[in-house]
């Protein structure tokens, strides 16, 4: 009588198991960079609440009262005058006031410089203040016109008034509270026309471009 044989199973096989990976470390750049994002959103949020608090606004500048005394202009093109001018400017904010430091006024005419005053007085403007810097006096010495530039300049004489460049230049600081600011460069650009009479200022204001 035969019997059936069964085979014997095998065990199954045992696959071995994976090996867990160590933990990276957090990365040097990774840190890094979350740290400066981080730093910015809160400059940028310190910086908003400043901007909503102050809600600062531009200066407001413009000339007044324009003149020339004691023109001539020579056969051979030199330029003897003495303009004046009054500077009004203009503070709009209501918590920020400014220090003028180091004022320096030039006098073009067709961008050929003619006269310099670097002895303007530093002020302090408060908030909310109209300031004007009265009888701010521009010499022309000897001033040598060339080719078209005397032309220009004899053919607006002759019509009583010439357009000239009053550029300005001053280091500001600003104000607020206790708190003081490093420096800014602060740049006016004024195109006044001027009458040629020693007994007539021009009355008319003349707006100028500001740049901080």
């Amino acid at each position: 009588m035969s019997r059936n044989v069964v085979p014997a199973s095998h065990p199954p096989s045992l696959l071995p198991s994976p090996v867990p990976k160590p933990p990276q470390p957090f990365s040097l750049c990774r840190c890094i960079a979350i740290s400066l994002l981080t730093l910015i959103i809160i400059v940028g949020i310190v910086v908003l609440i400043i901007w909503l608090v102050l809600k600062p606004r531009k200066m407001v500048y413009s000339i007044e009262n324009s003149s020339i005394h004691d023109y001539n202009l020579t056969n051979n093109n030199h330029l003897y005058a003495n303009f004046n001018f009054t500077l009004r400017a203009y503070n709009p904010n209501k918590r920020v006031s400014i220090y003028y430091d180091n004022i320096e006024v030039k006098l073009f005419f067709n961008s050929q410089p003619i006269a310099l005053n670097n002895i303007v007085e530093p002020f302090y403007q408060p908030c909310r203040n109209v300031t004007h810097l009265s009888n701010v006096s521009l010499l022309a010495n000897d001033v040598l016109f060339y080719g078209d530039i005397a032309r220009d300049f004899k053919t607006q004489r002759s019509a009583g008034e010439v357009e000239v460049e009053v550029k300005i230049r001053a280091k500001i600081r600003f104000k607020v509270g206790a708190w003081k600011s490093n420096h800014r460069k602060l740049k006016i650009l004024c195109t006044p026309r001027v009458n040629f009479s020693n007994s007539r200022k021009n009355s008319k204001s003349f707006p100028c471009d500001v740049d901080i």
